[in-house]
């Protein structure tokens, strides 16, 4: 009786280390991110030039083939980030975006149909539970509280600032989208591949929302095509 009662804990035992090994590694998202593999591959010795021994004669050279040096300060190994680059939604007609590291833009043709873009662009944020820091209406320009952003491939949640900027240029209406802070944790990020990754985002929630309603409005025709849409 005893022996039965020992393996049994022996097995509950083992079932519970089973089960706290199994949540530490469900918590740990960082590895969605990362290069698989030992990370040997960073041992490869460098490139040595070719010894020619003294009896020998080669052609002309030829630098079509040549290797150039690599860049070596960019991150290497478990700090490389595999994630592919986000890109910026095609949903509305005759617009077009532009990205730099900096700044994600979204370019309208100056019609009617995007006269009330800044009112939607408002209605969205506040669709999403999106509070705002600071805003000027006259200027057009917003900038957001912090946005946490849901956990998918981070160990802690990455919350960033943006600010949001509407200027006519030409025949046309140019949303941009910049960084005002990005951070995980209580540490600051200033890598530029995050902060372009986070424009893109909120660009992109931005598209997919207009598109939305205008489909709304299409499909219900109560407010005309041009009105001011209430979200």
């Amino acid at each position: 009786m005893a022996t039965i009662l020992h393996k049994s804990k022996a097995i509950k035992l083992a079932g519970l280390s089973l089960a706290i090994f199994l949540v530490a590694c469900t918590s740990n998202q960082r590895y969605k991110r990362q290069v698989s593999g030992d990370g040997s591959y960073l041992n490869t010795p460098p490139l040595k030039n070719l010894t020619i021994p003294q009896d020998i004669s080669l052609p002309l050279q030829n630098g079509e083939y040549d290797i150039p040096p690599a860049n070596q300060n960019g991150a290497v190994g478990k700090a490389l980030d595999i994630r592919p680059p986000i890109q910026t939604l095609s949903l509305l007609s005759d617009t077009h975006t532009e990205n730099s590291l900096t700044a994600s833009r979204l370019f309208l043709t100056n019609i009617a149909e995007n006269s009330a873009i800044w009112s939607q662009i408002n209605a969205i944020l506040q669709q999403k539970m999106i509070k705002v820091r600071q805003k000027n209406d006259p200027d057009h320009s917003l900038i957001t509280d912090w946005i946490t952003w849901p956990l998918g491939d981070e160990d802690i949640a990455i919350q960033t600032r943006q600010k949001i900027q509407l200027n006519p240029k030409n025949n046309q209406i140019v949303i941009t989208v910049t960084n005002e802070g990005i951070k995980q944790g209580e540490e600051s990020i200033t890598y530029q591949a995050e902060i372009q990754r986070y424009n893109i985002l909120i660009l992109n929630e931005l598209i997919d929302s207009i598109n939305k309603l205008r489909s709304t409005a299409t499909s219900s025709g109560g407010q005309g095509r041009y009105a001011i849409i209430d979200v």
